[in-house]
C-alpha cells in the first residue's frame, strides 16, 4: 500500500509541477528533498493551523492542501488520499482554464 500511496502523491506532484511557475517549481523541488525534512514538516504544520483562519484576507482554506501536500511526504497514510485530491484539484484547474481561454476567444 505505501507504494502506491507513494506512486499516487509522486503523480499530483508532477500535475502540479507543471502548472506551477518555474520559481514555485523549484521551491517545491527543494522542500521535497528528503533533506528538507527539518523544514518541511513545519512549514506544512504552519499551513494547515493557518487554513483554520481561511475568513481573514490574506489566508485560505487553499493553505490545508498545500499543507497537507508537504506533511503527506512523510506519513504515509496520507499519500495516496492527499495525492488523489491535489490531481483532482489540478484537473479542475486546468478544466477551468480551458473554460476561461475558449469564453475569451473571439468567435
Amino acid at each position: 500500500m505505501g507504494g502506491q500511496g507513494r506512486e499516487t502523491l509522486e503523480l499530483a506532484y508532477k500535475e502540479l509541477e507543471h502548472e506551477l511557475p518555474d520559481r514555485t517549481t523549484r521551491a517545491l523541488r527543494w522542500l521535497r528533498d528528503p533533506n528538507s525534512r527539518w523544514i518541511r514538516i513545519p512549514i506544512g504544520g504552519l499551513l494547515i493551523l493557518s487554513s483554520a483562519l481561511w475568513f481573514l484576507p490574506v489566508l485560505g482554506i487553499e493553505f490545508l492542501t498545500l499543507g497537507l501536500l508537504l506533511i503527506a511526504q512523510d506519513v504515509p497514510f496520507l499519500r495516496k488520499p492527499v495525492g488523489l485530491a491535489v490531481i483532482w484539484l489540478v484537473r479542475k484547474w486546468i478544466a477551468l482554464k480551458r473554460w476561461w481561454q475558449g469564453k475569451r476567444s473571439p468567435g
